[in-house]
């Protein structure tokens, strides 16, 4: 029988209403099925281990086998990635990652208002290029935090996707023309924001620190566009230090790698915040490079100003990593050795 809402996907359940169950999927375009299981069933081995199912695919056809829930789930994240496939996007193991999280977090999304107002999806932003959406429920949250919020704090383990984001948010208010530019800066902690000794001009000088933010320009935006973003002024890139004495009118501006940033550099750049601006500052606290003794100025905003009107504050955890599988695992062995090492320190003293 065919599944309402599911495409050119058809799919046939063998079961009892709890207990093993057999799902079999059929997709109607014989390439995008190719591309959809992955070289060498690369994709279909990924939900496997994710969903605890077994799938085999034969042709345009995949056999899911395991729990009914966990095949139903199954079989929704593949109806979903063929839907990408055949708007014309590219999928990831990124892409399959958020798939998963998003069917296994539809119950939980459908007992909350903003979920029902949604439709029970993640939260997406269309860009000219692409199409952008959260993977994760906190991802969720934080796109949600900045369509609402002036100022939105937003903490957490690297590969989470908090600058990513960011920067999708601002190209969405940047080609709305919501706003007249784009501002991008961070913390020169490695060269002590002293950039003088560098060479060639400012945006040569402090490329290398803002590396990742240029590479996701180049994923969210044409590069002619850019390129001539950057020449005009529309989009600018400058150290945090250089942010002294402005007021930042009508743009967007994200102030990345905030844990490195003193109290009297955040507070500095906050400050800035012109008439129709946005603001977000992203950071991960677990990553500091500030001198031993000196308090990071990212931890003290969130401890300042998350209960003001208008600001919101979105901590990620290494549940929300949506690089490599292997990545959530390394920040998770991280996280229990810091632990381990505090709770050493706290019963000797």
């Amino acid at each position: 029988m065919r599944n309402p809402g599911s495409g050119d996907a058809r799919f046939a359940l063998a079961a009892d209403k709890s207990g093993p169950a057999q799902v079999t999927v059929a997709f109607d375009d014989n390439r995008l099925a190719s591309t959809l299981f992955g070289r060498y069933g690369e994709n279909l081995a990924l939900i496997e281990r994710r969903l605890n199912v077994v799938a085999d695919h034969r042709g345009n056809h995949v056999m899911l086998e395991g729990e009914r829930a966990a095949c139903e789930q199954a079989r929704l994240v593949l109806e979903s990635l063929y839907e990408q496939l055949r708007g014309g996007h590219e999928i990831s193991a990124g892409d399959i990652e958020g798939a998963i999280r998003e069917v296994v977090a539809q119950a939980s999304l459908f007992e909350s208002d903003d979920a029902a107002a949604a439709g029970g999806r993640f939260e997406e932003i269309k860009l000219r290029k692409r199409a952008v959406r959260a993977r994760t429920p906190v991802q969720d949250a934080y796109l949600r935090a900045l369509k609402r919020h002036t100022l939105v704090l937003a903490s957490g383990p690297a590969g989470t996707g908090k600058t990513w984001l960011a920067v999708a948010y601002a190209v969405h208010l940047f080609e709305r023309r919501e706003i007249d530019r784009i501002v991008l800066t961070r913390p020169a902690v490695e060269a002590g924001e002293r950039l003088g000794f560098l060479p060639g001009d400012m945006r040569e000088k402090v490329d290398p620190y803002l590396r990742p933010i240029y590479d996701a320009f180049h994923d969210l935006m044409d590069r002619g566009m850019v390129e001539r973003a950057l020449q005009s002024g529309e989009i600018e890139i400058a150290p945090l230090a250089f942010m002294r004495g402005r007021t930042l009118s009508n743009s967007a501006v994200i102030l990345d790698e905030a844990q490195n940033t003193t109290s009297m550099q955040m507070k500095m750049f906050l400050t800035r915040l012109g008439e129709n601006s946005r603001m977000i500052v992203t950071g991960d606290l677990s990553q500091t490079d500030l001198p031993p003794g000196q308090i990071s100025g990212l931890n003290e905003a969130v401890e300042l100003l998350a209960e003001l009107a208008d600001v919101a504050h979105v901590a990620f955890t290494s549940a929300d990593v949506v690089r490599h599988e292997l990545v959530s695992r390394i920040v998770n062995a991280y996280d229990d050795a810091a632990a381990k090492t505090k709770s050493k320190k706290e019963k000797k003293t």
